[in-house]
């Protein structure tokens, strides 16, 4: 079944926002990597290529539905940071907008009847609470170190996988 175009539309705008947060995310990455802080570079770096993970498994879902893939213009990402509190905080705020984005492609979804959609971004929602409870948690962690750990926390998120 071919899903609505209103429903192809929506899901266009999806991997655009995905874009967006893989190039927000390279450029968190980039600020870190010129102030030596190697750990926080990689963190933001993994979450990049999430990103793009996931606006790759959303143009592939909307052809395999017969839908036609339509990139868009990404705007322009923010490249001046004054501390990683901000950038934690940044994050977190558009990690709470990516959720809200995917909760209104779901409710879409049950609209249209589309209950492959459905299923199909139901996976987002779980992973965006994941997600912000993981950028929540280090906004806590970076206001309890005031600056002092942060060169702890470097060495901490360099391990991620």
């Amino acid at each position: 079944m071919k899903f609505t175009e209103k429903m192809q539309s929506a899901i266009n705008e999806q991997i655009a926002l995905e874009m967006f947060s893989a190039n927000l995310y390279l450029s968190m990455s980039a600020h870190y990597a010129s102030a030596g802080l190697d750990g926080f570079a990689h963190w933001y770096y993994v979450q990049y290529r999430e990103e793009l993970g996931h606006a790759e498994d959303m143009m592939k879902y909307s052809i395999e539905r017969g839908g036609k893939v339509r990139i868009q213009a990404i705007p322009a990402v923010e490249t001046d940071f004054a501390s990683a509190l901000e950038i934690a905080e940044k994050a977190y705020a558009h990690e709470c907008l990516v959720s809200s984005k995917i909760e209104e492609l779901v409710r879409l979804a049950a609209a249209e009847q589309d209950l492959a959609s459905q299923d199909f971004f139901m996976k987002y929602i779980r992973e965006q609470v994941e997600e912000e409870a993981t950028a929540s948690n280090l906004v806590d962690r970076l206001r309890l170190a005031q600056g002092a750990a942060l060169i702890f926390l470097d060495k901490e998120l360099a391990e991620r996988k």
